[in-house]
Order: C-alpha cells, then structure tokens, then sequence
C-alpha cells in the first residue's frame, strides 16, 4: 500500500502537463516533486523513501531513454513510468527491456498512470527491503571465519557432517562446533533458512 512517506518526481519540460500531473498525483496523497528537465532532478535533494519517476520521453538535451541508461550506469534502481506523445512500439519496446514499469502514450487515462504509480512505488519498497535484508546478511557474513564460510558452503551444498569432515580432513566433532557457530552467527534457524540466505548472498556476488 503506497502512502504519504513515498514520493513521486516527475521530469516533463512542458510546465502545463508538469502541473497536471503534480495535481493527479497529489490528489491520493502522494509526496510530489516536479523538473524540468532530467539535470534540474539529478541537482535536486531527493529524500530516502520510497518513490519512481515519471518521466517524459522526448525531453530538450536529453531523452527520457538515454536518462533511464545514464541512472542505471550511476547505480538508481529508482523504478520509471515512461510518457509520451509520439510513443513508437520500438521504443517501448527499448524501456521497458531497459526495466521501466510502464510506457504511456498520451492521452491516457489517469488510472492508467496511478495504477502504475502505485506498481512502481511498490516495487521500490520491495527493492529496499531487499537491500536492508542484504546488507545484514553480508556483515552476519563477514564475522565468519575463513574455515566457517569453507563449512557453511558445504553445508548448504546439502553436504552431512561426516562428508564435510572427510573433504576438510577434520573430525565430526569438530565439523559439528563449527557449524553450529555458522548457525549462530547467521541467526539462522535451521538449515533451509541457512540455505535462503546464502542463496540470496550468491545473487549479490558474495559467495557463501
């Protein structure tokens, strides 16, 4: 559910269609933050809350395609809603391969753009809980051992305490007080839970 902590900025030269779009918006009670063109929004303080952009295609200096390329390469993952005059399928094509949400030609229906307002600002949300979960994974993670890490790969590699013992050259018992010290300093529960995070920790490039 979207609601007043999330933003909506909007990027469009045309101050007519800026200003309707920032009274659609504020009009569910969305936060709204409204530029002109895509170097006024990189100038801008933006809040760290959930939010997306809305953003025009065809833009002075600029197009909408060629931002969307230039925020990914700085690392954004800010979700986009495209809009457009003079949409062509190619291009749609192009933004939304690219990771936008949706591609709008105007005129559309206003729901049409509040519902993927609403998509994207989820998506958002969901992105950041991501990053939270992750982050905290990695630093568990890194209070591992050298020979813990070597044993949680194992492990969650569906490996039993006497295999592990016999590839490392190790006792069971030994194999044992380590995995449990992987399980404490991962606050895993049990091994299926041990299992996601390191999955999700692969995603991210850290191997487990």
């Amino acid at each position: 559910m979207t609601g007043a902590t999330a933003v909506v900025f909007i990027i469009d030269d045309d101050p007519s269609m800026r200003a309707a779009l920032e009274d659609l918006v504020g009009s569910i009670g969305l936060q709204v933050r409204a530029f002109a063109s895509p170097q006024e929004f990189l100038d801008s303080k933006r809040p760290e809350v959930p939010g997306c952009l809305v953003l025009d295609v065809r833009l002075p200096g600029m197009s909408g395609l060629t931002f969307q390329k230039e925020l990914a390469r700085a690392g954004s993952d800010l979700p986009i809603i495209f809009i457009t005059g003079h949409g062509d399928i190619p291009m749609s094509v192009r933004a939304m391969k690219a990771g936008a949400v949706e591609f709008l030609t105007k005129p559309f229906h206003h729901q049409e753009l509040l519902d993927a307002i609403h998509e994207a600002i989820e998506r958002d949300r969901e992105n950041r809980r991501r990053t939270v979960l992750v982050g905290d994974l990695r630093e568990r993670h890194a209070t591992l051992t050298e020979r813990e890490r070597q044993i949680m790969k194992l492990v969650v590699s569906g490996k039993v305490n006497k295999q592990i013992a016999a590839e490392l050259s190790l006792s069971e018992m030994t194999v044992k007080v380590h995995r449990g010290q992987v399980m404490r300093k991962m606050r895993a529960g049990s091994l299926p839970e041990l299992v996601r995070m390191a999955d999700r920790l692969e995603a991210t490039s850290i191997a487990p």
